[in-house]
């Protein structure tokens, strides 16, 4: 069973904020600063990996990029991405969810919204 979730931000303070909730619903945080890192943590670890936490705006390689390019890739297009970020114009997250997305949270949010959608987005109803 995966039981890593990865989640990409730029932000070291949202990555904590994150990883408190991920690890109170029993699964075990892994970060990346940017897309790039993010897919260096896929190439090493994917078949580990239950879900991605992935936000819009990073350097070196955004959000949309990343999103495309795990999609793109055979052996990582089945793990769900969640996009977690302050884009909020609805043409973006069209764009996310038409190109492989599987949910769509906005900042900033509640840690039970978060959890709400982490849970939906592995397919674990409450």
């Amino acid at each position: 069973m995966r039981k890593l979730v990865l989640t990409v931000d730029d932000s070291r303070v949202m990555r904590r904020l994150i990883t408190g909730t991920i690890e109170m619903l029993g699964y075990e945080p892994i970060e990346a600063g940017d897309g790039a890192q993010a897919m260096a943590v896929l190439e090493r670890r994917g078949d580990e990996i239950a879900l991605v936490l992935l936000d819009w705006n990073m350097p070196v390689m955004n959000g949309f990029d990343t999103l495309l390019a795990i999609q793109a890739d055979p052996r990582f297009r089945d793990i769900p991405v969640m996009m977690v970020t302050t884009e909020s114009e609805t043409q973006n997250v069209v764009r996310a969810l038409q190109a492989g997305a599987k949910h769509y949270l906005s900042k900033p949010f509640s840690p039970q919204d978060l959890q709400t959608r982490v849970m939906e987005a592995l397919g674990c109803g409450f």
